[in-house]
């Protein structure tokens, strides 16, 4: 595979989103933020903010976070992706996923985007399905027997158990994430797919 040049989280601008199951995105590349030292800056010209994140061995790639609500997700990406020449097989999309269990991760590339608004807006402005993308799993009304609309349910926090699950997926994906950028597809791949059940590693 190629490498992956930037890594995008998808989310909802603005507190009213902050806390809900729809912004996992954004919780992903916040947290490996954090962990790579980088201060995110307002980036106008790509409609969101934009960090350089040094991975191991030497390593770097871009995170972004559109500010353009999630349903118009392409505009941030395809603009930063337009300016860099980066082809979309060099892009890692971070998201929700209303058909894994919260705690579950998985890697994929290209495939369908299952209802998902933001990625279907950045495979039409990318031209493209042709893109890595991390999901993470949030659960699905139905699995609780309950009739909340999808709509209402990923626009609310999640409870306090299925937020710890949600923190756990994230955290199994950042054990993976510099070996996945780097070129290492099917490790990160099998190291993530088999941690269900297994504490994180420390965060370091």
């Amino acid at each position: 595979m190629a490498d992956i040049r930037l890594i995008v989280g998808l989310g909802n601008v603005g507190s009213p989103y902050e806390n809900t199951r729809h912004n996992a995105g954004f919780w992903f590349v916040d947290a490996l933020a954090r962990r790579k030292g980088g201060q995110w800056r307002r980036e106008t010209r790509f409609n969101g903010e934009a960090v350089r994140a040094q991975m191991a061995g030497g390593h770097s790639c871009w995170l972004l976070k559109p500010h353009t609500l999630m349903n118009r997700s392409g505009q941030s990406v395809a603009a930063l992706t337009g300016f860099y020449k980066f082809a979309p097989e060099e892009v890692l999309v971070v998201h929700d996923e209303l058909d894994m269990a919260p705690g579950q991760a998985r890697l994929k590339f290209d495939g369908g985007v299952a209802g998902h608004n933001g990625l279907k807006d950045i495979r039409a402005r990318l031209g493209s399905a042709g893109f890595w993308r991390l999901r993470l799993g949030i659960g699905h009304p139905r699995d609780s027997g309950s009739r909340q609309p999808v709509a209402d349910y990923v626009l609310r926090p999640p409870g306090p158990d299925d937020l710890q699950a949600i923190e756990t997926g994230i955290a199994h994906g950042l054990d993976v994430i510099d070996d996945f950028v780097s070129g290492d597809a099917q490790g990160a791949m099998q190291r993530l797919h088999g941690a269900v059940g297994r504490p994180p590693a420390a965060d370091t």
